[in-house]
């Protein structure tokens, strides 16, 4: 069923990772990556009851999580799992390949439990090497996400560099795929067209009251990010911050969900 769902994207998609996203939004019927931004593992703990059968992934701020301990942290992501959920660590690496390769260690031990991570390409491509073999050196396997794009107002991203970072992306089989805006759908159909149907795009800055946020923040219209090309929409504060968590995220995930298949 997934492969009659997401079309072409299944068919030229040569990434494991992204195939069992595909599943895992078609099973649940929701292309919804929740930024669960909570800083204590008790506030992980109840987003992931109240608002697991909604949602396709978690992005996770391993180091904001205030009483973080090892053995609590390898609980909840026991739990994600059996919540059906990738865990999608975004860490932003940009070192060189073999400082990020440690990275991926470390007191937090990322390449031990997150099936994603998110990376800026501007040390060159070895970042995703360096990656993927911190992966290899615990026998996992996981995607990388390069920032072709952000939703913040002033960043740094011009087109040239984003034309560079999906050229160089595009060709790297470890690279799950990018980071579009999701608040500019006229940018990210472009990116789309650049990108192909091979690798994914992911979208933060969307939210179902359309608008500016706090810090720089921008939102756009989840449907419209999803027509454009969007493959799951990253929604923070529109869930984790909603009176009904559970109701909220049912929202976003019907929305992505109705998109994608008119979108197909």
């Amino acid at each position: 069923m997934a492969a009659e769902i997401w079309g072409e994207r299944w068919a030229e998609s040569t990434s494991d990772i992204s195939k069992k996203y595909m599943e895992i939004a078609v099973k649940k019927r929701s292309l919804v990556c929740l930024a669960a931004d909570r800083n204590t593992m008790a506030g992980l703990f109840d987003l992931i009851e109240q608002v697991g059968p909604y949602i396709a992934a978690l992005k996770t701020h391993v180091d904001l999580v205030d009483d973080w301990t090892a053995g609590e942290w390898s609980r909840f992501c026991e739990v994600a799992d059996a919540a059906g959920l990738l865990i999608f660590e975004d860490r932003k690496f940009a070192d060189i390949g073999k400082i990020t390769r440690n990275q991926m260690g470390g007191i937090y031990d990322i390449r031990s439990w997150s099936d994603l991570v998110t990376a800026h390409l501007i040390s060159g491509p070895d970042i995703v090497d360096g990656i993927q073999a911190a992966w290899s050196d615990v026998s996992r396997s996981g995607g990388v996400l390069l920032l072709a794009q952000m939703s913040s107002r002033g960043n740094l991203l011009n087109p040239k560099y984003t034309d560079e970072v999906v050229a160089k992306g595009k060709q790297h089989p470890g690279v799950f795929g990018f980071i579009g805006n999701g608040s500019r759908p006229d940018e990210l159909r472009e990116l789309r067209q650049k990108v192909g149907s091979a690798k994914m795009i992911w979208t933060p800055g969307v939210n179902l009251a359309v608008g500016d946020g706090e810090m720089g923040q921008r939102y756009g219209d989840p449907r419209q990010a999803i027509l454009a090309g969007s493959d799951c929409i990253i929604v923070g504060s529109g869930i984790h911050k909603s009176s009904n968590p559970a109701d909220s995220a049912k929202k976003y995930a019907d929305a992505s969900w109705n998109a994608l298949i008119e979108r197909e």
